[in-house]
């Protein structure tokens, strides 16, 4: 009997080292399945991003212009952004916000602080105003000091090809 009980004990034993050896024989197969999926992905890994801030203007009423950039390596990124502010477009807005108060004069002298208004006006006979002046006596004050004109206007120009010819006589 003591002989029966020791072969059921081996025999039990033996099943619980089979079983023992299969599953640690298991999970060491699923190990290397893990490994062998996990060290595929680890080549498809996604680059790091550098991303530019937005810069929103809302309101149409605003003179400015967002820009913004990004730039990106394997190791380092920068990103960067700013505004730009449009001095004809406020140009434009204040001459506007002046004449509508009814002050036109003021209001075309604004304008007039542009080169290409200014030549605009002089071709046109329309002179731009000049210390209070206007029409005639502007155009008399302007051709007497041209300098005051705008950098690109006309009249100055006009003033150098005078002197250059006066002093080639």
């Amino acid at each position: 009997m003591a002989y029966k009980n020791l072969a059921a004990a081996l025999s039990f034993l033996a099943t619980v080292i089979i079983f023992l050896v299969t599953t640690d024989v298991l999970r060491a197969a699923d190990t290397v399945t893990s490994a062998t999926v996990s060290s595929s992905t680890i080549v498809d890994k996604t680059p790091p991003t550098a991303s530019s801030p937005s810069i929103v203007v809302n309101n149409s009423d605003v003179c400015q212009t967002g820009v913004s950039a990004a730039m990106q390596t394997s190791v380092f990124g920068v990103s960067g952004g700013t505004t730009t502010r449009d001095m004809n477009c406020e140009r434009i807005k204040l001459a506007r916000a002046i004449y509508g108060m009814g002050l036109k004069v003021a209001g075309i002298s604004l304008l007039c602080q542009d080169a290409r208004v200014w030549n605009a006006m002089w071709e046109a006979g329309t002179t731009c105003p000049r210390d209070g002046k206007i029409g005639e006596a502007a155009k008399q004050a302007w051709l007497k000091n041209p300098e005051r004109a705008p950098v690109g206007a006309v009249i100055r120009v006009q003033k150098i090809v005078e002197i250059e010819i006066e002093d080639s006589e």
